[in-house]
């Protein structure tokens, strides 16, 4: 088993070779080697233990890693000037080797990233609701965890784990190791989270779920009775937990 660093900005991880997605990766994001196989990659993700396949090409060694993205997104622009060339875009949550600062910028191997869009590793968020808020009108899509388009359960991880939380990948393993079931009929109240059988989503306020579905096929805020009672209709079922961190 070896180390090893996404070296894209977002990579699928694939349930096989040529397979379908199952997550994502982001730039920086670590993993370890299990197998080798004609150009692909079984690995495994440091940061949760998700399994998959990813393109050989897009691993590179591992290095020191100095800040971490906290704004949804960014670019890395030729110069420490922000009307020079952008190079390269990455989501909220990737990880960076700066090498120095210059002019209110991070110097990086990718080019230049604004100071303001990162803060240093060790630095945690503490609100997992405003973190998810920051992906209001993000694309949905399935299987994603990035700005450029996520899905429900990877909108509960991204603000999680820039939280310090651990959490895993699936609504399924959520639901079964995040926080504490409340009785039915337990008002909800802003950072519980609402499961369904295959969906999650954040409790905004009282009667305000914040989610990535494919009804909006977005990041979209939802009256929660009105996404009970459109869940239920379309034939998704009722909720089977409301979790409290």
């Amino acid at each position: 088993m070896t180390q090893a660093r996404i070296i894209r900005p977002v990579v699928d991880l694939l349930r096989q070779p040529d397979g379908p997605r199952d997550r994502q990766l982001l730039f920086g994001d670590t993993v370890t080697v299990t197998q080798e196989q004609n150009g692909w990659s079984k690995v495994t993700a440091n940061k949760d233990g998700y399994p998959g396949w990813v393109a050989a090409a897009h691993l590179g060694p591992i290095e020191p890693q100095t800040h971490w993205i906290v704004a949804a997104a960014t670019h890395a622009y030729a110069r420490p000037d922000l009307k020079s060339p952008d190079q390269i875009s990455l989501s909220f949550g990737s990880r960076i080797r700066a090498l120095s600062e210059q002019d209110g910028f991070l110097e990086t191997t990718l080019g230049f990233i604004p100071l303001v869009h990162a803060v240093p590793t060790y630095s945690r968020l503490t609100d997992p609701v405003a973190v998810a808020q920051l992906f209001l009108g993000t694309p949905y899509l399935w299987g994603g965890n990035s700005r450029f388009g996520l899905d429900c359960s990877g909108l509960v991880q991204a603000a999680l784990l820039a939280c310090g939380i651990p959490c895993p990948g699936d609504s399924g393993e959520q639901e079964h190791e995040l926080g504490s079931a409340l009785p039915a009929g337990t008002p909800a109240q802003r950072g519980d989270l609402m499961f369904w059988k295959g969906h999650v989503a954040w409790v905004a306020a009282e009667n305000l779920l914040l989610h990535a579905n494919a009804y909006h096929m977005a990041v979209a805020l939802e009256p929660m009775d009105q996404a009970i009672a459109r869940i239920a209709a379309q034939d998704d079922g009722p909720v089977t937990a409301h979790k409290r961190l």
